[in-house]
């Protein structure tokens, strides 16, 4: 019902930017929270950020901080994630999530759309 089409992974040095954008298709009117995973090799699936559709509630782990922006833009239904400062340890496939229900959640199974992801490489 909801189709998810990622861009703007890459490789780049550490210390670079990268923005990612992600852009929702289908039934799109109830797409309360939408934002980033992130899985790195041999590791679990990681909240990243999310961002309400009202764009006044974002929400990020703690790694990154200061550095990663989320925002939205509901007429295009896209969201984007800004990433600068970019750390080896931020390498990892970055997945867009929606969630279609009105309370936040960073549960992977709280989210009800998932798009195919998109490799993010920071090299030293």
């Amino acid at each position: 019902q909801v189709q998810l089409v990622e861009s703007g992974g890459g490789s780049v040095q550490a210390g670079g930017s990268l923005r990612l954008s992600c852009a929702a298709s289908g039934r799109t009117s109830s797409t309360y929270y939408m934002g980033w995973f992130r899985q790195a090799p041999g590791k679990e699936r990681e909240f990243v950020s999310v961002i309400h559709r009202s764009g006044d509630r974002t929400y990020y782990v703690d790694s990154v901080k200061g550095r990663f922006t989320t925002s939205r833009d509901n007429a295009k239904n896209t969201v984007y994630l800004q990433m600068n400062s970019l750390k080896t340890e931020d390498t990892a496939v970055y997945y867009c999530v929606v969630r279609t229900r009105v309370w936040y959640s960073s549960d992977p199974g709280g989210y009800d759309y998932w798009g195919q992801g998109t490799q993010v490489t920071v090299s030293s």
